[in-house]
């Protein structure tokens, strides 16, 4: 919390020394971004994040979807924010033993369908006190959840974290694709760097006679990734029982290997690891 006897300045100055001391605690931050809605983002950003916990990595999840905060009820994740270990900051929401979470929406009361109508300069600020003002650990990983589209949340994060790498959700239908070649396109004017692409909603399994069904099509994300000299990070199918899940803030399915999405899903967990610990930390052991 800004001191009042300082200048907007000085506390401006503050605050960006301590976003530099905090995310020098965090080894790898991964911005989970989209060119569109509804193409399954926050679901791989919370699936991800509670996936690397489960392999015994410390995990934050930001969420800094303002507007519509979809991971509290993904997680289905009950308590609120406390106090950390000053007055100064506040405590994350712990999810698991080594998750924590931060969202607007345990910050909005007992309404938690109102809604947040705010302007790009205070929608910046809180993200930044999402990183300066929370009392987060020592992290292996910060998994981000962006809204849809290139505007000011993925822009902020792009300039407060310059390390931070991006994880490109699509669908494979051109109407996707078309708005994922945007996010790339923003990724390289702000030089951010691409981890890869996630194909989700690849098919759909039949439950009788066990063919795929392509809903969607398919294999535009590994043509997309191919055409633009990116990595696919994996393809995933739709699967119902994500959303019947996701209603109820049950992430079991993560533990159900007889899924074939929990099957392709830990396969891209396992790329991203192999990608992202191949690369030197920034935590001094």
């Amino acid at each position: 919390m800004a001191n009042k006897n300082m200048s907007q300045q000085d506390q401006q100055k503050q605050q960006d020394v301590e976003i530099k001391e905090r995310l020098s605690h965090i080894k790898n931050k991964l911005l989970v971004m989209s060119g569109k809605g509804g193409v399954g983002k926050s679901s791989v950003a919370a699936y991800l994040s509670v996936a690397l916990a489960k392999k015994g990595y410390r995990v934050g999840l930001m969420d800094v979807d303002l507007h519509g905060p979809s991971i509290p009820r993904i997680l289905g994740l009950k308590g609120n924010i406390g106090p950390g270990a000053s007055e100064e900051k506040a405590r994350p929401i712990r999810y698991i033993p080594n998750m924590e979470v931060i969202s607007i929406e345990p910050l909005m009361g007992e309404n938690k369908d109102s809604a947040t109508i705010w302007r790009g300069p205070l929608k910046i600020g809180v993200i930044k006190q999402f990183i300066a003002d929370i009392d987060w650990p020592d992290l292996d990983y910060m998994i981000i959840d962006s809204p849809p589209g290139t505007g000011d949340e993925p822009l902020t994060i792009a300039q407060t974290i310059p390390d931070a790498k991006s994880v490109i959700v699509t669908t494979p239908q051109e109407i996707s694709l078309a708005d994922v070649r945007k996010s790339i396109n923003f990724c390289r004017q702000v030089h951010m760097e691409i981890l890869g692409i996630v194909e989700n909603m690849s098919g759909l399994k039949c439950p009788h006679c066990g063919e795929m069904i392509d809903i969607f099509k398919t294999q535009g994300g590994m043509l997309t990734a191919k055409k633009e000299g990116l990595n696919l990070l994996g393809s995933l199918p739709f699967e119902p029982e994500v959303v019947s899940k996701g209603d109820i803030g049950n992430m079991s399915l993560l533990d159900d290997n007889k899924f074939l999405i929990t099957q392709e899903f830990n396969k891209i967990v396992d790329k991203v690891v192999k990608m992202t610990e191949a690369r030197p930390g920034t935590v001094s052991e």
